[in-house]
């Protein structure tokens, strides 16, 4: 031990002002994180709100018809669904074969493509094949 006091002391004399330096931007570092969390703590936290003016019925027209679109659009693919229901066979606009109702991959078809069939001689004239995992 006695090697290595020396070589420590001599060590802290020669980088004395630096070892001082880093320990204190540390120290104030540490402070001012410490004082701005606290800071922030005793600061209100206010909602956001959002205001519109009445001059802008463009906009507001926009947004209405955007949401009454997505209104239809959800009123579609349920009639589609009770739709499927009611189907024996369904298939797609987008693919030749014909699948029954609870077949993975007749659930897999967007309801916007759904096409309804009452029998397998129905989609047969229709131009659709029987799909050999659903329909045997």
């Amino acid at each position: 031990m006695s090697i290595n006091m020396p070589s420590l002391k001599d060590f802290f004399k020669k980088y004395e002002h630096k070892i001082v330096l880093v320990l204190g931007l540390v120290l104030i570092a540490g402070l001012s994180f410490q004082v701005g969390f606290l800071k922030g703590q005793k600061m209100p936290q206010n909602p956001l709100i959002i205001e519109t003016s009445n001059n802008c019925p463009k906009i507001e027209n926009q947004v209405l018809g955007a949401q009454n679109q997505a209104l239809e659009n959800v009123s579609t693919t349920k009639n589609k669904l009770s739709q499927k229901q009611d189907c024996m066979f369904v298939g797609s606009k987008n693919s030749n074969k014909y699948h029954l109702p609870d077949c993975r991959f007749a659930k897999n078809i967007k309801p916007e493509n759904l096409v309804c069939f009452s029998s397998a001689e129905d989609a047969s004239s229709k131009g659709y094949l029987p799909d050999k995992t659903c329909v045997k």
